[in-house]
């Protein structure tokens, strides 16, 4: 990438993306085509087309890539991030199905996970507590604390991470995004103003700058997060919970729903699996 400029996405809108430069500068660019791969996070190779723009001529390799899927398209979120933050909230309440599917492709890309239960100062905390316990009792980290009170408890997951923030609207997501980086409303408005604000409405994601070692991603807000890209053996791997019983089955292809000998589903009746999560799995492997 010697003969070319090179620079980091740091956000998206539509097919337009502003690119970060190793000196600081950036670069307005657009694909080349009608198709765009281009993620948040993405290092590109870039010609420089006027001042402060640019055209993208390659996608560096990744190494990571976190995208959701269906049976048509896919939707890229971010690019070579190393840590999955997903945000659910005390209130309102938090869809498992959705955290079960980010954790999956998280999974799926080898990424560090923590689950932020934001707004743990309101009464309804303790509900969301035992709707996580399945969670944290499988070995996920669960972080609680309320973004408008205090984030620092946060920040030492951060350190030395470039991590991706998921998770359904109304979490708190902007609020503790905004605590973290109070720079952050005013470096939307620069973005805004840079890629001309109503031109490019749809953003896909956002790349701030904690500290020289550090970064953090910040996505609109899912409610669905689609696996069409991740088979039934890259389903049942990555249940944490499965992996002491896979092969254990009478049937090769057991789809540990309804069939005689399956060990999934005597670990559930044991209290080995818990039930929810069986149910989580089958709904998604289902759909």
């Amino acid at each position: 990438m010697s003969n070319a400029l090179q620079g980091r996405v740091i956000a998206a809108f539509g097919r337009h993306y502003l690119a970060e430069l190793p000196n600081g500068e950036i670069l307005e660019c657009v694909p080349r085509g009608k198709k765009s791969e281009v993620a948040c996070g993405d290092t590109l190779e870039i010609s420089r087309t006027g001042t402060g723009q640019g055209v993208i001529d390659r996608i560096a390799p990744r190494t990571s890539l976190l995208y959701r899927s269906d049976a048509w398209k896919q939707k890229i979120i971010a690019a070579n991030v190393t840590q999955l933050i997903i945000v659910v909230a005390s209130e309102p309440s938090f869809n498992d199905e959705l955290l079960a599917r980010c954790l999956l492709a998280a999974h799926d890309q080898k990424l560090e996970i923590l689950i932020v239960l934001n707004k743990s100062d309101l009464p309804q905390v303790v509900a969301a507590r035992a709707q996580l316990a399945p969670y944290t009792k499988i070995g996920y980290h669960v972080l609680e604390l309320s973004a408008k009170q205090d984030v620092a408890p946060l920040l030492p997951y951060l350190q030395g991470h470039a991590s991706v923030l998921v998770g359904q609207s109304g979490m708190g997501k902007s609020t503790l995004v905004n605590a973290l980086i109070p720079a952050a409303l005013a470096a939307t408005r620069e973005i805004s103003t840079v890629l001309d604000s109503g031109k490019h409405t749809t953003t896909h994601a956002r790349l701030y700058h904690l500290n020289p070692d550090s970064d953090l991603i910040d996505c609109p807000g899912v409610q669905l997060f689609g696996l069409h890209h991740l088979d039934f053996a890259a389903l049942e791997r990555n249940f944490p919970e499965f992996r002491p019983y896979l092969g254990q089955c009478r049937f090769a292809n057991c789809s540990h729903s309804h069939e005689p000998d399956c060990a999934i589903l005597t670990a559930a009746e044991q209290g080995k699996i818990d039930r929810r999560r069986l149910a989580l799995f089958q709904q998604i492997s289902a759909a």
